[in-house]
């Protein structure tokens, strides 16, 4: 297994999706080691000063004013995720709940959360031995951080709350007796330190991300088969029409769609064979497919910039800064930044469905494809694609609501101290769930893109294309009659995962 050593090896959305699989070892790294040890006996240091420090010597929230003993700290602390473990609903799936372990641990062992070398030591031996806290997905409404999902991962470290094992689901204290691993004992600061963050959503929002990445390539691969499948021109195509509205998206799309339909230049003997017919163009579906395919991989470039910058950040809260001699409040748990992100993924990421949607009518509609309706040579007798449509309608019906963005929400909350929050644990939660619809989407046009080129047998498309519809079709056979595609879409939809 590769090593990922915190404080030393650079944090990227691939690192976080290599995490949320379980495919690195992990070892902290001398520097972030040292900077830890810093911080906490800075905080220790201060905390005899007898200050008033906000969450280390004080209630939370609107609860601030009230100082708390001396002898009460690590009771305070303890409470605290205690009383935040509020989550509800479905079980995170483990490798998000992964994803978030890995994040919280970037965050503590930068220096600037007072936490000891104990605690950091634990998560790692967590990951390490892939005991993985579980933790209900709804809960959070993203500031002041995700504080009920987080409150859910901390429990565990202290032998309190559920683990997943290997599989199985464990108490997490029973399964730290077995293991001999001691509960870790939270001291000042550390319980807040757990659960001030953008973690949950910053774990969804990083492996959404890459998902749409892949499935932006995946979507104009799907167009290129479909546009060959209704015998459709490449002219939309040209670097020309590019170049004078040159957003970087669209340049890039149309050069993707040149390389699959026109390799090296040469046309494949589908668009040859329909060089001198009548049409002259072709539905927005497919002569667009650089202008809205474009802006989405503008929009998720975008995206990636926001979110690379986010899971590398401290957005614990209060920090600590001892080489500046102080103990600062602010705000940088605060979602703002990644739920507005995570919206605008799923607005440019619907539209890779919506686009796919309207192909695929049009590969079922004789009126545009020239090919046999709902692309069966028996119609009548059989339905062919008929519902396939329906059921891509369907999704991509879903997928307009979950649209909406949520970020431009906010329910004031902790006895109206925390007037204005994020909504980001919502905004990556459907952000997750469109990705997720949009894949299907693409696997129902792959299987009628590929049903519509086997009908025009024997014309073939380009190399890349045929590549293309050779793997597909390991997966899944010509309709020669009905059958059920369920299975077939799943089979797909794996695929492409």
């Amino acid at each position: 297994m590769p090593l990922f050593e915190f404080g030393k090896t650079k944090i990227t959305v691939e690192s976080v999706e290599t995490a949320s699989k379980g495919l690195y070892k992990f070892r902290l790294s001398s520097a972030a080691r040292k900077k830890i040890l810093r911080s906490r006996k800075f905080l220790e240091k201060e905390l005899k000063s007898h200050d008033t420090i906000y969450g280390v010597n004080t209630g939370f929230g609107p609860l601030s004013q009230v100082r708390i003993k001396d002898d009460d700290l690590k009771e305070l602390q303890v409470n605290l995720l205690r009383s935040h473990a509020t989550g509800v609903g479905d079980d995170l799936p483990i490798e998000q709940a992964r994803a978030m372990l890995f994040l919280r641990a970037v965050n503590l062992v930068q220096g600037f959360s007072g936490v000891r070398i104990e605690l950091v030591e634990q998560i790692i031996k967590f990951l390490n031995l892939d005991i993985i806290p579980v933790i209900p997905a709804q809960g959070s409404v993203g500031a002041s951080g995700d504080l009920a999902p987080l409150a859910h991962l901390g429990l565990p470290l202290m032998g309190e709350g559920e683990v997943i094992h290997k599989g199985v689901k464990y108490e997490a204290g029973d399964l730290l007796k077995k293991l001999k691993i001691a509960p870790l004992e939270l001291q000042s600061k550390e319980g807040l330190a757990l659960i001030n963050g953008t973690q949950f959503m910053t774990a969804i929002g990083s492996l959404a991300l890459i998902q749409a990445e892949r499935l932006a390539r995946y979507a104009d691969q799907a167009g290129a088969l479909s546009l060959e499948a209704i015998r459709g021109t490449v002219s939309a195509f040209e670097p020309e029409i590019q170049a004078v509205r040159p957003h970087p998206g669209q340049i890039l799309v149309a050069k993707h769609m040149r390389e699959l339909l026109t390799p090296g230049g040469r046309g494949s003997k589908i668009s040859r064979s329909h060089e001198n017919c009548g049409k002259v163009q072709d539905p927005y579906s497919f002569r667009c497919i650089p202008q809205v395919h474009g802006v989405v991989r503008d929009s998720l470039k975008w995206v990636r910039r926001i979110i690379e910058t986010e899971i590398g950040a401290v957005t614990d809260n209060p920090l600590i800064f001892p080489a500046a001699g102080k103990i600062l409040s602010g705000g940088n748990f605060h979602g703002q930044y990644v739920s507005t992100a995570m919206d605008v993924l799923s607005i440019a990421v619907c539209e890779l469905g919506s686009m796919a949607e309207q192909r695929i009518e049009k590969l079922v509609n004789p009126t545009f494809s020239g090919l046999p309706a709902f692309l069966t040579k028996k119609g009548g007798l059989n339905s062919g694609m008929m519902i396939v449509q329906y059921a891509a309608a369907s999704i991509v019906s879903e997928n307009k609501t979950l649209a909406h963005p949520a970020s431009v929400d906010s329910i004031p909350t902790s006895a109206d101290k925390e007037d204005h929050v994020s909504m980001g644990a919502w905004s990556a939660r459907k952000a997750m769930m469109i990705v997720s619809n949009v894949r299907r989407v693409i696997a129902m046009e792959l299987l009628c893109a590929c049903q519509g080129l086997d009908l025009i047998r024997p014309l073939k498309s380009s190399q890349p294309i045929e590549k293309i519809r050779k793997e597909i079709r390991k997966l899944v056979p010509f309709y020669a009659k009905d059958r059920s595609p369920s299975g077939d879409l799943k089979k797909l939809e794996s695929w492409l995962a």
